[in-house]
């Protein structure tokens, strides 16, 4: 039976929720709502106490934004007092049930591929050629390279449990293996496409071999310097990688050797068509669904071979690993080469997608945001893992449209400056219902006579 907290009852949970609210007022009331600037002379912020107009940002505006940020911190503290406590079970609704054998079955991929291939056609037919460039371009192309990245990250956090925190440097790797070949050679995004994966695959192992005895936040710190380190060196190394200036001109991949340009030689033309930027999204859109679901599928296919249960198996408990007689070192490796294979691959895409990058595109932030992805829809999950990258990439991305809150908080207003307190406030919220992601219960690979799913609360989330 679910218990409440012993805060709730009396009046502490009053003396708890009146300090969180005076603490909150404290805080977003002076820095949100008063009108502040910078002293150039201390380095400081001050406030504008001199100006008659300074309260609350030209009166109410600041005052409600100091109000909903009150409310906010109010509202998630209320929520963890009120909270019931949960045991763990072996017990699994059935609801839950369904959910996560819905989500290994092929009823599911078949789905889900059917609705994206679906995806850009749908915005062509209902919004033209310029309304859906936005949605197919920003949405769909941006969405399905968090996939494929989120699928990646899932074989060594998810399957493996190994704590990466620096994935963001075997994308950088397949990006810059792209832009420079392409850059210095000539070679095409094809030619070029299998030499990513495997230059980051030989990263991946490059990492593994010296934090095969690290565990936990020991593995997580080491992993994350490796991807900052890959970030220097890309600053720095100016005569090769051409520094903070990055890379322009990257050439986008052709359909079959034909360009997407205006010329007698382009697409458009070749087939008899007005010429449009919307063919090169669209073909651009398939190609990643097409990378995205060659990554599900090895990975599905991977989970059945011996490698994958041996992933499974080091992540519930290392020590029964080694006493089965597995090598641990070789079934790291293997994670780690693999998940960062597929990292190369969609950093090669994205170069090819953006025709210019440069260090800056793949910070400490993309690596906290495919880590998320995996944590948020269930480590391990592949729907789990679509299910929030929609939620997150596509849920912050709606966030800019959303100009009718100017007529709430002003004309300067802007809402994209919060995408980063939502999508925390959302991530504790999350954390908080579900801890272990959207879709918690897992169904195991191997099985006896009857293929059951097992409670998430049974079900170690790895430590590396």
């Amino acid at each position: 039976m679910a218990q409440k907290n012993e805060n709730t009852s009396g009046i502490g949970f009053f003396k708890d929720l009146a300090f969180w609210t005076a603490a909150a007022i404290a805080l977003f009331v002076p820095v949100v709502g008063f009108t502040t600037y910078s002293d150039m002379n201390t380095n400081s912020l001050q406030f504008n106490f001199t100006n008659a107009a300074f309260a609350f940002n030209d009166r109410w505006g600041g005052f409600v934004k100091a109000g909903v940020m009150v409310a906010i911190v109010v509202a998630v503290r209320a929520f963890v007092l009120l909270r019931p406590k949960r045991e763990k079970s072996d017990r699994v609704s059935p609801v839950a049930a369904a959910l996560s054998r819905f989500s290994v079955s092929q009823t599911a991929m078949w789905l889900g591929a059917g609705l994206a291939v679906a995806f850009p056609l749908v915005m062509l037919g209902a919004l033209g050629d310029k309304g859906s460039l936005k949605w197919i371009d920003t949405f769909g192309i941006g969405i399905m390279i968090y996939v494929m990245l989120g699928w990646g990250l899932n074989i060594v956090v998810g399957l493996a449990g190994l704590l990466d925190l620096g994935y963001v440097a075997f994308y950088a790797v397949g990006a810059y293996s792209y832009a420079l070949m392409s850059y210095y050679w000539g070679l095409s995004f094809w030619e070029v496409l299998p030499l990513a994966g495997i230059l980051s695959a030989f990263w991946g192992i490059m990492l593994g071999f010296p934090v095969l005895r690290l565990r936990g936040d020991y593995l997580a710190i080491v992993t994350l310097a490796f991807g900052e380190i890959i970030r220097v060196v890309l600053i720095n190394w100016r005569a090769f990688t051409h520094g903070p200036d990055g890379i322009t001109s990257i050439k986008p991949p052709s359909f079959f050797g034909i360009p997407f340009t205006a010329g007698p030689t382009g697409f458009a033309h070749t087939f008899g068509l007005t010429f449009s930027p919307i063919y090169t999204k669209v073909f651009l859109f398939y190609v990643i669904l097409a990378m995205a679901l060659a990554t599900a599928y090895v990975t599905t296919r991977m989970r059945k071979l011996p490698v994958g249960r041996a992933w499974e198996a080091l992540r519930e408990n290392e020590i029964a690993c080694r006493s089965l007689g597995i090598n641990t070192t070789k079934t790291k490796l293997a994670a780690f080469a693999t998940g960062a294979m597929f990292g190369g691959f969609a950093g090669a895409f994205f170069a090819a997608k953006q025709g210019f990058i440069n260090p800056e595109s793949f910070t400490f932030n993309e690596s906290v945001m495919v880590l998320a992805i995996v944590v948020l829809g269930g480590s391990g999950s592949l729907l789990g893992v679509v299910i929030a990258a929609v939620f997150l990439v596509g849920g912050l991305e709606i966030l800019r449209e959303l100009d009718f809150l100017k007529q709430i908080f002003g004309d300067n207003f802007d809402p994209g400056l919060y995408r980063g307190l939502i999508f925390g406030l959302a991530m504790v919220i999350m954390m908080l219902w579900k801890p272990r992601g959207l879709i918690s219960n897992r169904v195991p690979t191997a099985f006896l006579k009857e293929r059951k799913v097992v409670s998430g609360a049974l079900v170690q989330e790895g430590h590396g």
